[in-house]
């Protein structure tokens, strides 16, 4: 699975973090401009690519960080009114606003058909952020708990290969003094 994620860093010139949002994110433009037969196609590549990572050990989980419209307008005019928020400002996130139902309905219609129990999408309230943190926290360490992850086991052979190493080490010890 590192080959492929090696492949798609040197093709995009993304890793494998920023594909994932841009590999999600590119149905957005999708819908909205009324192409729904690559939409569809879309889904299924996007199903496909993830059950592979998941046959290949990978824990997929994904989060809609749902903030309503009304905190979205907020949050960018704080972004307007503080200096050092400034930076994060783009003029055509205000312009996208217009089509908040149609991105809410792309949105719906991306987790309802990309998720599955290999991948499943967590729709989170995020108005407040603590409460945001919160349930993505949880669901990860959930994730992590699922993997039953242990540390691997010591056989016979590690075992009297680590009393060789004290004795040597010790023996050092000794000689140094």
């Amino acid at each position: 699975m590192a080959k492929e994620f090696e492949q798609i860093e040197r093709r995009s010139g993304l890793t494998p973090e920023e594909f994932s949002r841009e590999y999600v994110q590119a149905n957005r433009p999708v819908v909205l401009e009324g192409l729904a037969d690559i939409w569809k196609e879309r889904f299924d590549d996007i199903t496909a690519f993830e059950r592979y990572a998941s046959r290949n050990g990978i824990a997929i989980r994904k989060f809609f960080l749902h903030v309503s419209k009304d905190e979205q307008r907020k949050r960018f005019l704080k972004r307007i009114d503080e200096p050092s928020k400034n930076w994060k400002f783009s003029m055509g996130d205000v312009k996208e606003r217009a089509h908040w139902d149609d991105y809410m309905k792309a949105y719906e219609d991306t987790i309802r058909h990309t998720a599955t129990p290999f991948a499943p999408w967590y729709v989170v309230p995020a108005d407040h952020k603590w409460f945001t943190r919160l349930v993505v926290a949880s669901a990860v360490i959930d994730a992590l708990d699922d993997m039953k992850l242990e540390y691997p086991k010591v056989d016979d052979a590690k075992k009297r290969e680590l009393a060789e190493a004290r004795r040597l080490l010790d023996a050092e010890k000794k000689t140094k003094r």
